[in-house]
């Protein structure tokens, strides 16, 4: 018999509170990757997760293979390193159509880096590129560099930022989550990807539908990958520009439960979510791997 076992046995059983205390070191044993509290449907759908954010300006002077953009990064240092996102915007877009994501998944307990790219007139397989070139400077270069795991990365994307992010998990195949938004790539196959993906398509999009970019990106995924197909109801190509709960939501679960390996979100996932007032669809593999 242990000490500690003998110990409880003299006081007739465990000490108050020391199984729930040996439940939560177990817990964090098992995934060292946990950051922040419990997470809730509320605490996912805030406008603000548990950390306070800072943010720094990488001006385009100081870099190379990408346009410059917005670091912004949990202010603590507490809880240890973070998994990083580097996000690309649309054809003639700016970091600014996507700046509204940077405090929201940051303050949830990731590095976010929203870019600019070398020309806002970039195709797919281009910012793809340059998505990698600002992960990589991120996790090499830059004044937070201390505070991120660089075994932990993804990225995301709007409209050809999107068609970057699957051009980019499909160069660095040890990307943990890719999640592009209203995605547009003249290629409509992926069955390279090994990166978990989250495919957003809204119901509205003109300029990128469905049925010829995020349906068929999704369905030529690998039926091995864990994968999801996410629908938006009453939006259009434009609808990730602009703060949207949904996109937030989904989004935070997906780099939770891959960057991070945090099964806790997993619930946010599977089961699939139902049809509503803002999903027209979604589709994926549960339970996942």
């Amino acid at each position: 018999m242990t000490a500690g076992a003998a110990t409880a046995a003299l006081f007739g059983g465990l000490v108050p509170g020391a199984q729930a205390a040996g439940s939560a070191a177990g817990a964090a044993a098992a995934n060292p990757y946990e950051r922040g509290p419990a997470p809730t449907v509320s605490s996912i759908e805030a406008l603000r997760g548990s950390y306070a954010v800072s943010q720094t300006s990488v001006s385009s002077l100081g870099v190379s293979g990408f346009g410059g953009g917005t670091i912004y990064y949990p202010t603590s240092t507490a809880d240890g390193t973070f998994g990083a996102v580097a996000i690309a915007p649309g054809f003639t877009a700016t970091q600014s159509s996507m700046a509204w994501l940077g405090p929201r998944l940051a303050s949830q307990g990731f590095v976010v880096f929203t870019i600019d790219t070398n020309s806002t007139l970039d195709q797919p397989d281009s910012r793809g590129r340059q998505l990698l070139a600002a992960l990589d400077y991120l996790t090499q270069r830059s004044t937070v560099r201390g505070r991120i795991d660089a075994a932990r990365l993804g990225v995301m994307g709007h409209s050809m930022g999107g068609g970057g992010s699957l051009e980019a998990a499909k160069s660095r195949t040890s990307l943990k989550a890719a999640i592009p938004l209203t995605g547009w790539n003249t290629d409509k196959t992926w069955p390279e990807l090994r990166t978990p993906t989250l495919v957003v398509g809204a119901d509205g999009d003109t300029v990128a539908p469905v049925s010829t970019h995020s349906e068929p990106f999704y369905e030529s995924l690998p039926g091995s990958l864990d994968k999801a197909y996410l629908e938006l109801n009453g939006a259009t190509h434009f609808t990730p520009n602009s703060s949207n709960t949904t996109i937030a939501k989904y989004s935070i679960s997906w780099l939770k439960r891959f960057i991070d390996d945090d099964t806790r979100f997993e619930q946010f996932l599977c089961p699939l979510p139902r049809p509503s007032l803002t999903i027209e669809e979604y589709r994926g593999s549960c339970p996942l791997g």
